[in-house]
């Protein structure tokens, strides 16, 4: 965190080396924001992995009760009655083959790719522009499906995606610091439940080793870890 004028007034007030309750410091956090916008409560979760063992990874999805507040925007790659199916599910835009060459003129306009199978060996073609921007759409993550009007549904409706970096941290941002704080404890706890019950079997000891939030502009408190059961 950078030390601007803001942060130093904050790091003045509230004791950053201590543990907080969840439901404390997320009242903290609000009470001491100062951004312009509608901050989003991020959330690190350091893990007890060794994230160069690829057995030891942890990838996948999980839907927020009081979603993120955020609106992305869906791309979805389908042929057929499907296209209509992904329309009416509230996707942003549907094609086939020309939004497969748009990607490859580097035109993405999406947050989110949803692919049916069928259309696989031809988001392979454009894998070396996805891939890099963890656009690529995985199986693991529903997003390739024949389902496609309820993975477009889930992820408008809250859908959180995560991965641990290098460090063994799984970084997300699980709601708007406009929530209701019992809203934001909610989105904090379940998060943290679908992270634990992630765990690889290969992990032996403790999984989860500490819990800090922060909003987007501000400092990062740890979190009492019983407090999240």
């Amino acid at each position: 965190m950078k030390k601007t004028k803001n942060n130093k007034k904050i790091l003045e007030a509230i004791d950053a080396s201590k543990v907080y309750e969840p439901i404390d410091a997320i009242k903290i956090l609000k009470e001491n924001k100062y951004a312009k916008f509608n901050e989003t409560l991020d959330v690190a979760i350091n893990l007890g992995i060794d994230p160069n063992k690829t057995d030891q990874g942890i990838r996948g999805v999980t839907n927020l009760p009081k979603g993120t507040g955020k609106s992305i925007k869906i791309a979805v790659l389908t042929k057929g009655d499907k296209q209509t199916e992904a329309k009416e599910a509230g996707a942003d835009l549907v094609g086939e083959n020309e939004l497969i060459e748009s990607i490859a003129s580097g035109k993405i306009a999406f947050d989110l790719l949803i692919a049916s199978p069928d259309m696989m060996p031809s988001v392979g073609k454009v894998a070396k522009i996805l891939g890099p921007k963890g656009l690529m759409p995985n199986p693991k993550l529903g997003t390739v499906t024949q389902d496609i009007a309820t993975a477009v549904k889930n992820a408008k409706s809250g859908q959180v995606q995560f991965k641990n970096d290098k460090a063994g941290i799984v970084h997300a941002g699980i709601g708007k610091m406009n929530f209701d704080d019992n809203d934001l404890l909610e989105n904090l706890k379940f998060f943290y439940t679908s992270i634990n019950k992630s765990k690889p079997e290969s992990v032996k000891g403790s999984f989860i080793k500490k819990v800090t939030i922060a909003s987007t502009m501000g400092v990062g408190l740890e979190i009492n870890l019983a407090g999240l059961r």
